[in-house]
């Protein structure tokens, strides 16, 4: 569960970190749109009260609360369930990103009352409406990495 903990720890950590530097000190929240690499890799700013894509989105605290306790409810419910018996490194990895990557949009829900998402990539000819942030990637790649190592496992590392 070290493990766990820590990649946890190390998402929410860098998530706040990076949306700190671009949305405050580079004034994102003020300018809106920075382009670093065009089209590859822009920087949009979007306050996205809803799940991905903007799912669930409304003006309402009640939303906004309830996506709070939900996200909260499905990190510890992963918590628990990969603390109940020994999982893979990897597993321990995937775990620990999808905490980490739903406790770093939690914060911005509890702090902004919305998700500061500002990454976008595009591609020549194609412009991409939507914007994500690191937590965003590292539930994704937890997801994906329960889905894909859970099971997986050697009898051994099971017991």
């Amino acid at each position: 569960m070290r493990m766990t903990a820590r990649v946890a720890a190390a998402i929410m950590v860098f998530d706040q970190i990076t949306k700190y530097v671009v949305v405050h000190r580079l004034d994102l929240y003020r300018i809106g749109a920075i382009d670093v690499l065009p089209p590859w890799i822009n920087f949009r700013m979007a306050w996205n009260q809803g799940v991905n894509f903007g799912l669930m989105s409304g003006e309402s605290n009640w939303t906004r609360w309830a996506l709070i306790v939900l996200a909260t409810a499905i990190a510890g419910w992963v918590w628990v369930w990969v603390s109940r018996e020994p999982h893979s490194a990897r597993v321990q990895v995937s775990a620990g990103l999808l905490i980490g990557g739903a406790l770093g949009n939690i914060i911005d829900r509890l702090a902004y009352g919305a998700v500061a998402d500002f990454l976008n990539m595009s591609l020549p000819g194609w412009t991409n409406p939507y914007s994500f942030n690191v937590a965003d990637i590292a539930i994704f790649l937890g997801a994906a990495g329960l889905a894909l190592f859970t099971g997986a496992e050697s009898p051994k590392a099971r017991r």
